[in-house]
């Protein structure tokens, strides 16, 4: 067998997991195997690492690098490589080798083109990444998954991913693109010795699914369960369930060019005609995550106590929108200068709640004078219409996780005009001003205003309207001990599970 199996692009029949493998099923194909499509998946199973981790307060911890420093200016960091540790195929993890997969990752779609990297080499066992201008969060992209270092093998000729070498405690047995790939236990791993010896994902599409899966011992973890399979498990013999809040929100992403929706007020209406309460009780069965702001509770230093919620008033959106020049038409549908409110909502099944909460949606619109049209398709969909200027509304679930600091994230996001999961052609020079302050770490001292001035201008401004927040709830054999879930969504920390005597 070759190290870093390629993958197998047929879809044949599954063939059974064998003895004391460990089943992950989960909503989420594997598109191919470039980091910055697929990357996740290879950290989540503990397959590839990256530079640098975080625990589950969001704090850096060591990874591939030991430790790291930066210049008195910011403009310059060194990430010093641990020793000792190999790649899948026996490669040396050193500087010179990692810096092949962050090299690539500077020419990839990924976090990376958010810093404004001058020059990346390796000298004395450290890898040097210098910045044109200095970016205070810098090492907190290293955690991305865009950013997993591979083996020099894993690339092709042309410089594509040909195979997945990396240097996690499991290494690639088989790959069956785009629905599973199996791992097992690598036996030059050096850092503490797992129980499980071997694990296996399979992308399974429909929640209900996911859940009979774990309800008929098919899976062993299952993930992204719709409210009532979560239900249904509850009362199952050998399956528990864990939850974890996450720094995740559910949010209507709005074009701001858009004639009507350009309107702060406009967008304020459409947010008092939103039932938060009543979405995250009739279809979440948890009141407690309706969304008062975008930050959730599970974000401490950017979630606002004193900020003024987000409130459902339909009788205040009418008015809003009478002022705004709306007037009803005989279907009480709204008009303005010749034409009829009607948007389109743009969603996807990959989470399960996202068609439900859109349904909702639709029906809230309706009785403020805004008729929705629900289009349930692709997740790629909703940056395509960003990319192509087609997008009226889509509703997305955000992670705001996806580098522990958001900081990168959010200026991806909502600066320059917006990004593919946030702000759609618009911008607010304070919030600009305010990200770009945090960018620079010049004023530490102030990062709790200028993170708080960040949320009161989203909240003013509703250039993305918060619908609820996210918990992860997973379904767990009881065969398996010590489960805990990662609220960042880098690992399903497989390598520290035991099995039940």
């Amino acid at each position: 067998m070759s190290f870093g199996a390629a993958a197998d692009p047929g879809h044949g029949a599954i063939a059974p997991a064998a003895a004391g493998t460990v089943t992950v099923v989960g909503p989420w194909e594997l598109t191919g195997l470039e980091p910055s499509r697929s990357g996740y998946m290879f950290t989540r199973m503990e397959v590839a690492q990256t530079l640098l981790d975080v625990d589950d307060h969001g704090r850096l911890q060591p990874a591939l690098a030991s430790g790291w420093e930066v210049s008195a200016d910011q403009r310059e960091w060194r990430f010093f490589i641990r020793q000792g540790r190999t790649f899948h195929d026996g490669t040396p993890v050193t500087a010179w080798t990692v810096l092949t997969s962050l090299k690539r990752a500077l020419t990839t779609p990924g976090v990376l083109q958010l810093a404004s990297i001058s020059d990346l080499y390796a000298e004395r066992g450290a890898v040097v990444v210098k910045l044109a201008k200095p970016l205070a969060p810098l090492p907190y992209l290293f955690t991305h998954y865009s950013t997993l270092v591979l083996a020099p093998a894993s690339f092709g000729a042309d410089g594509r991913v040909t195979h997945i070498i990396g240097s996690g405690p499991y290494r690639i047995k088989t790959i069956r693109l785009p629905q599973q790939f199996d791992t097992e236990l690598f036996d030059g791993w050096n850092g503490p010795h797992p129980q499980v010896a071997a694990a296996r994902y399979i992308s399974v599409s429909r929640a209900e699914t996911r859940a009979l899966m774990a309800q008929s011992h098919q899976a062993d973890l299952a993930f992204t369960l719709d409210p009532p399979s979560i239900r249904r498990l509850r009362r199952q013999s050998g399956v528990v369930l864990k939850a974890q809040d996450l720094p995740r929100t559910t949010f209507l992403k709005l074009n701001a060019s858009h004639p009507f929706l350009r309107d702060a007020q406009v967008r304020q209406a459409i947010s008092l005609g939103v039932e938060r309460d009543g979405i995250a009780q009739a279809l979440l069965r948890d009141a407690d995550l309706a969304a008062t702001q975008l930050f959730p509770p599970a974000m401490a230093q950017w979630h606002q106590r004193t900020l003024p919620p987000l409130r459902h008033d339909p009788a205040a959106a009418k008015h809003l929108l009478a002022e705004a020049g709306f007037r009803p038409g005989p279907d009480g549908i709204l008009w303005r200068d010749g034409r009829r409110f009607a948007l389109t909502l743009h969603t996807f099944v990959d989470r399960p709640e996202l068609p439900l909460i859109a349904t909702a949606i639709q029906e809230e619109m309706r009785q403020i004078g805004i008729a929705v049209s629900v289009i349930v398709g692709n997740s790629s969909d909703i940056p395509a219409g960003h990319r192509n200027g087609t997008l009226d509304m889509g509703l997305v679930a955000r992670n705001f996780g996806t580098t522990p600091d958001p900081t990168a994230t959010l200026i991806g996001d909502y600066s320059a005009g917006g990004g593919d999961w946030g702000a759609m052609n618009w911008h607010d020079p304070l919030l600009d001003q305010a990200l770009a302050q945090l960018s620079s770490g010049e004023d530490s001292r102030h990062s709790d205003v200028q993170r708080a001035t960040v949320a009161q201008r989203l909240q003013a401004q509703l250039p993305v309207i918060p619908i609820v927040w996210y918990r992860q709830t997973v379904a767990v054999s009881t065969r398996l001990d010590g489960l805990s879930i990662d609220p960042f969504e880098r690992s399903y920390r497989l390598s520290t599970l035991t099995w039940r005597r």
